[in-house]
């Protein structure tokens, strides 16, 4: 980030990131690579990596979460995502994104630890996990005695804005010792108040619109996955006028 407000985007296709690449080019950007956006997002296929490194110059943060749901995970989860973190790294992933909680709602610590050795030397972000934490400032703490970078929140409610006192009372806390990211609902809409309520230096936000599918033959009567997925037809991707418009609001608040 040169001057100004770092904007990273959430991604699930090389379209998204290529869309927000081009509407980033206000602020330095930065790219969280996901799959399953419906879930709060997973662990993406290296297929994807390649392909999205191949198409972006922006750093590319990529998710490191086996699963949706909770984040308590078992042995042979730790050793899918330990996996995952080494292929990630052997294809160019420029940081990482993950969360461990225990099952009393602490931070993971021994986990957390586990995980950072093998994502060294690479940063690491603690992802919305952070929101289902039993005491959001003892874990801030936590985050920072281990290492972590970042830590994305909506300040333990449904949305940034909701969660805002929180977030700006985690900023005054962290004094710079690690980044207080704001994400989950951010529109530009509501930008403008989050960052100047947060005092955050980055946030986080998908910024993607419903794009009709180019299918002309259609099966009303089959859905591919559950009664809460996306519909069939209609795809979400970024949308290159509402990142430059985020960009521009977070431009102004300078």
């Amino acid at each position: 980030m040169d001057d100004g407000f770092l904007m990273e985007v959430c991604v699930d296709s090389v379209e998204s990131a290529v869309n927000a690449e081009r509407g980033g080019k206000v602020c330095a950007g930065r790219i969280e690579l996901c799959a399953g956006l419906v879930e709060g997002g997973t662990t993406p296929s290296m297929g994807l990596l390649q392909v999205v490194k191949q198409c972006v110059r922006v750093p590319v943060f990529v998710m490191i979460r086996p699963r949706g749901g909770d984040f308590l995970y078992s042995d042979r989860e730790v050793e899918v995502m330990k996996a995952d973190i080494r292929l990630a790294k052997l294809h160019g992933a420029d940081g990482l994104v993950f969360g461990a909680l225990t099952e009393d709602g602490r931070i993971d610590t021994e986990l957390c630890t586990a995980l950072l050795a093998v994502c060294r030397p690479l940063p690491v972000t603690f992802h919305r996990a952070f929101d289902m934490v039993h005491d959001p400032l003892v874990a801030l703490e936590t985050l920072i005695s281990l290492g972590f970078e970042r830590v994305l929140t909506s300040g333990c409610d449904s949305s940034a804005l909701e969660g805002l006192s929180l977030i700006k009372r985690l900023a005054e806390q962290a004094k710079g010792r690690i980044v207080v990211v704001p994400g989950g609902g951010i529109t530009e809409r509501n930008l403008q108040r989050i960052l100047e309520g947060s005092t955050a230096s980055e946030f986080h936000c998908s910024a993607r619109s419903a794009r009709d599918s180019g299918m002309k033959f259609r099966n009303p009567n089959v859905a591919m996955g559950a009664s809460f997925s996306a519909p069939e037809y209609s795809i979400k991707v970024a949308d290159v006028a509402k990142v430059r418009t985020l960009n521009a609001i977070a431009k102004n608040i300078l």
